[in-house]
């Protein structure tokens, strides 16, 4: 598999569709993306180049492409985070956090999921040890 942290927004989208389709022809993802204005051929380049980096995959029946992801939503979304962390934030978690905290608008409700999910990966740490 390719690196999946380098996608841009448009592939992004692109991958949307497929996690949420299961399997899309590039008319099914043209369709879908209506709202950008993308020609056709855009979408089957972008769809070409996600199957060089290694992400999605096809399978063919007759001289139709059927395109599907080869990589789960959640590894994505992990590997993106992890080379924002990285090169935004030297490696600090807790600098994101804090970026996080001061650059918008937090509700007491999401201090409190936050919280609660800071407290959950507290105790698994406690349980390994």
């Amino acid at each position: 598999m390719g690196d999946p942290s380098s996608l841009s927004e448009l592939q992004l989208a692109i991958m949307n569709v497929l996690w949420k389709r299961r399997e899309a022809t590039t008319a099914d993802v043209h369709a879908a993306l209506a709202d950008r204005d993308l020609a056709v051929t855009t979408v089957a380049t972008l769809l070409q180049r996600l199957e060089k980096k290694g992400v999605i995959t096809h399978r063919a029946e007759g001289r139709t492409f059927f395109y599907r992801s080869a990589v789960a939503a959640r590894d994505v979304k992990r590997s993106m985070l992890r080379s924002l962390v990285n090169s935004l934030f030297s490696g600090d978690p807790a600098a994101v956090m804090s970026q996080l905290l001061t650059a918008r608008d937090v509700s007491d409700d999401d201090l409190d999921r936050m919280q609660q999910l800071i407290d959950a990966r507290r105790n698994d740490g406690k349980a390994r040890t």
